[in-house]
């Protein structure tokens, strides 16, 4: 799994596709059970979904369609860092240090669309 490091990518799209591509690398090195089966498809659908929205927000017809987009994002950024944290108690400690490392990426994926979408709206006010 490519692990962060302290260089950040800005571009968005190459950002939440490496996120979700992060993701989808860890989930398939772990260990699948009847407790975090569903755990885990969820994590994949959240973690992938960032960057899915966020193509559909660079495509959006409005305004007003591009902030509802990039809020989404922000929603499943959001998301996955709620299944992050519940992957992290059912796992050993070994895989601690990387559900960390994207539920921090998580995190300012949420900030960053955040942002984006407040903006967005003051403009269009």
């Amino acid at each position: 799994m490519t692990q962060f490091t302290n260089k950040k990518v800005y571009d968005l799209e190459e950002r939440t596709a490496k996120f979700g591509e992060d993701v989808i690398s860890l989930c398939k090195k772990i260990r699948r059970s009847h407790i975090n089966d569903p755990i885990i498809n969820q994590l994949i659908r959240s973690g992938t979904s960032v960057g899915a929205n966020y193509m559909e927000a660079n495509g959006a017809s409005s305004k007003r369609d591009f902030t509802n987009k990039i809020f989404i994002c922000k929603k499943e950024a959001q998301e996955t860092k709620h299944w992050l944290r519940m992957l992290a108690s059912c796992q050993t400690d070994s895989d601690t240090a990387v559900i960390r490392d994207l539920w921090k990426e998580g995190q300012e994926l949420t900030l960053i669309f955040q942002k984006i979408a407040s903006s967005a709206r003051i403009r269009s006010a």
